[in-house]
């Protein structure tokens, strides 16, 4: 068995992980400096907190979209992701979610394994749909319990300024629910409140949020002066990589998403977001009128942005595989040490994906 450079939590190893059961038995090794040879590079699997389809299919489709979706970024090197849902009417996403109950019980071979849902809408602000269908309303505990019985949703997104939200960002993040603000035209006090409530993350910062300006600083003020968690989107068209780097300065734990639609791993063409016709072209996802509409980013190219604009390659995997699991609470996830899962990606010198293992599965991605 070759040598690779593995990054652990205690740094760089020249040497060999081991694995049984699809999890580390152990990394034989010595410290290295992955700039003194020519070894691969063997990271932790890439985790996607924000994942709304791929390889064509989108989440809002139902059972049938899932494995395809699942198996297609397992390609790029995610192997393990949230399904994030769309704002609908709520006898749609109650239908998803029972779908979704049941697909997160098992992984099936060849796929990421999907941790659990997001569900970005429809507690949102309908002034801030962004590429959201527009069946934003307020929510109520009753609406959300029944959620909750469906699936094991791991995150909501939430506008904090709408009337009664307060009160559930407490109760919901007290029963260790992630609470995320955004799709918001809160102001910064707003976006403080919330945070003291119990909100822990902002989604996809900067876009579909109030912005920052000097005398009304907005939610994207109260997320770069207040927050531990951010997911962002480096895909380098939804946020300039100047904003990026206030972001990661600011941010201790930014973690980074791809906000995948349908169109990710897919030629230029239509394709299905929710309820939206949306269009992939020119490297981008945009409704009819122009508005970006989630992205064709895969978490690989995530991680030569994030080394393209000046990331070191270990804190480029840090924010796309152990800081999104460190939001969820799985120690076990996201780092590569005695006891964690199995979860790796080999990549070469230029940063391409060379082979791939999740939960000690080899994926034969090349010829899938």
């Amino acid at each position: 068995m070759s040598e690779d450079n593995i990054l652990t939590p205690q740094g760089w190893i020249r040497g060999r992980l081991l694995h049984q059961h699809g999890k580390v038995t152990r990394i034989e090794g010595r410290p290295c400096d992955p700039s003194e040879n020519d070894l691969p590079y063997l990271l932790p699997g890439f985790i996607d907190l924000h994942v709304h389809g791929g390889g064509g299919k989108d989440i809002m489709q139902g059972f049938d979209a899932f494995e395809t979706i699942a198996r297609t970024h397992l390609r790029f090197g995610t192997t393990s992701l949230l399904a994030t849902t769309m704002t609908a009417p709520p006898e749609e996403i109650s239908l998803i979610l029972g779908q979704l109950g049941i697909y997160c019980e098992q992984r099936q071979p060849g796929t990421a394994r999907v941790l659990g849902v997001h569900l970005e809408g429809p507690f949102i602000n309908p002034g801030k749909l962004g590429a959201q269908p527009n069946f934003a309303h307020t929510a109520v505990s009753a609406e959300i319990e029944d959620y909750l019985r469906l699936a094991p949703i791991r995150v909501i997104t939430i506008a904090p300024e709408i009337a009664g939200h307060a009160p559930l960002i407490r109760d919901l993040s007290s029963r260790g629910i992630r609470m995320q603000i955004g799709h918001t035209l809160g102001s910064y006090e707003e976006g403080v409140a919330a945070l003291e409530a119990g909100a822990t993350s902002f989604t996809h910062l900067y876009n579909a949020m109030s912005p920052l300006h000097h005398r009304e600083p907005g939610i994207v003020g109260a997320a770069l002066a207040h927050a531990r968690y951010a997911e962002l989107i480096p895909d380098l068209l939804h946020v300039h990589p100047g904003a990026m780097r206030v972001a990661l300065r600011a941010i201790p734990c930014l973690y980074c998403v791809t906000d995948s639609t349908a169109a990710a791993g897919m030629p230029d063409g239509e394709y299905k977001l929710g309820s939206h016709t949306v269009t992939k072209c020119l490297g981008g996802v945009r409704l009819a009128d122009g508005t970006l509409a989630g992205s064709t980013l895969t978490m690989d190219q995530a991680l030569r942005n994030l080394v393209k604009i000046g990331l070191p390659l270990a804190e480029a995997s840090q924010r796309l595989s152990q800081f999104p699991a460190d939001y969820l609470g799985l120690p076990e996830r996201g780092r590569l040490q005695a006891g964690s899962w199995a979860d790796c990606v080999r990549l070469d010198r230029s940063l391409t994906l060379t082979s791939i293992l999740v939960e000690g599965e080899a994926v034969d991605f090349q010829n899938a």
